[in-house]
């Protein structure tokens, strides 16, 4: 199977990991609507699932990526109820929030995430 930077394999003929993969790969492109479109796919509406590596993660990047921050919450929190210790996920959570208008909310997750060594000033 062969992709190129424009195109993307056919859905049906894809394995998880191959799913996965293509995922990544437009998320390294900044194409953030096809990433969360492809791991919405491999994760079924799961997400998120066990067994499936970071891609629970990267779905929550893309749908925060893309804007589309409903769904980056809920994410984000999904991932938290899973894993507490999660600072990368309490950072996307906080930024969510301020992004939403929620700066006070925001706060509580970004001073969980630096408590938990997640230091967001370069993201």
């Amino acid at each position: 199977m062969t992709t190129s930077p424009m195109t993307t394999p056919t859905t049906t003929t894809l394995t998880d990991y191959d799913r996965y993969r293509t995922g990544q790969l437009l998320f390294e492109q900044r194409r953030f609507d096809e990433a969360a479109r492809e791991l919405e796919l491999l994760l079924g509406g799961n997400a998120p699932a066990y067994g499936l590596g970071e891609a629970p993660l990267l779905l929550a990047r893309a749908y925060y990526h893309s804007a589309q921050l409903g769904r980056a919450e809920t994410a984000a929190r999904g991932l938290l109820a899973r894993d507490d210790t999660d600072g990368y996920a309490a950072l996307l959570l906080g930024r969510t929030l301020q992004r939403r208008g929620r700066a006070a909310e925001a706060e509580t997750w970004l001073r969980r995430a630096a408590a938990l060594g997640v230091d967001g000033s370069g993201s």
